[in-house]
């Protein structure tokens, strides 16, 4: 069976981005019969906004997406996750890692293969995953054909933080699992991340589902909507307008006076293609192998970026 998920993080209310990616993996999933469930992704809690959880649910439910089973909390799930982290640890994949952004300023950014800084007892490190120099493929429903270069393009990524908790690279990969996601459908900016969950889903073992990536909402300026840059949230008390916005984003023409928001949805779920987001050439993310691959969102112009 189907089973898809939308996994906001509590940092703010949703804005139009957001309802696009909820939106555009509900409808994936009810028009393939199947599950449909919600994530919070509650692993940063300097970034969380006290309510935004609650605030969030409220709202998709005034959109009529509510999840088919109980809402899963990463906070919730610590254990888990260092269960995983474990694993990794006995096998030799991880390894401690005391740099700052000044140490790795020579790579451009990139972790290399071994911690630059000097060990430091005083203070606790983060965890690194050791990446191979090798191309990391998959197909994406949208933009097709994808690789990356993990030693290039990304090199030895966090996967435990300095503070103790747990990072979404990680996370994300144990639950889609334990959730049984058959399908990831999220925002394009998380494109470049996919390369390095398949990575961690092979070490741990765990099935690989398959991904589909929606364009991304973009302000008047070309700037991806985002809880950061205070983009303007949806209005649950009146969900007509943002619902009706966030159909023909995705494609689906609503024809006038369709009626309220379960023959919008209906509607949307009896007309919603991914093949006609496809009019754009996809990102970048094809190159010589002796160049860094880079994958990365793909523009359209004013309508934006979705989270």
């Amino acid at each position: 069976m189907y089973r898809g998920r939308f996994a906001p993080s509590p940092t703010g209310p949703l804005h139009l981005g957001s309802l696009v990616a909820a939106l555009g993996s509900w409808l994936r999933a009810r028009a393939a019969g199947g599950v449909w469930l919600v994530r919070m992704e509650d692993l940063d809690p300097p970034r969380e906004v006290p309510g935004a959880a609650a605030d969030i649910l409220a709202t998709l439910a005034a959109f009529g997406l509510e999840s088919d089973e109980p809402v899963l909390h990463q906070s919730r799930r610590e254990g888990t996750y260092r269960e995983a982290f474990e694993r990794l640890h006995r096998a030799g994949h991880v390894y401690p890692c005391w740099c700052s952004r000044r140490d790795l300023e020579p790579w451009a950014g990139r972790h290399p293969a071994a911690c630059p800084a000097p060990a430091d007892p005083s203070r606790p490190p983060a965890w690194r995953l050791r990446v191979p120099d090798a191309d990391i493929a998959f197909t994406d429903a949208l933009y097709g054909a994808q690789h990356q270069n993990l030693r290039r393009a990304v090199g030895d990524f966090v996967i435990r933080r300095v503070e103790g908790w747990f990072a979404y690279q990680l996370a994300v990969v144990v639950d889609d699992a334990a959730q049984g996601i058959s399908e990831v459908v999220r925002g394009a900016d998380l494109l470049d991340s996919t390369p390095r969950q398949i990575h961690l889903q092979r070490l741990l073992g765990l099935p690989t589902p398959q991904y589909l990536h929606l364009p991304l909402v973009r302000d008047r300026q070309g700037r991806k909507l985002s809880k950061q840059d205070r983009a303007r949230p949806v209005d649950r008390r009146d969900p007509l307008p943002a619902l009706r916005a966030a159909l023909t984003f995705l494609g689906v023409r609503v024809r006038r006076g369709a009626g309220g928001i379960d023959a919008l949805l209906a509607e949307g779920v009896r007309r919603f293609d991914p093949a006609r987001l496809a009019a754009d050439p996809p990102p970048a993310a094809l190159g010589p192998q002796s160049e860094p691959c880079t994958i990365g969102p793909r523009r359209l112009g004013n309508h934006g970026r979705a989270s």
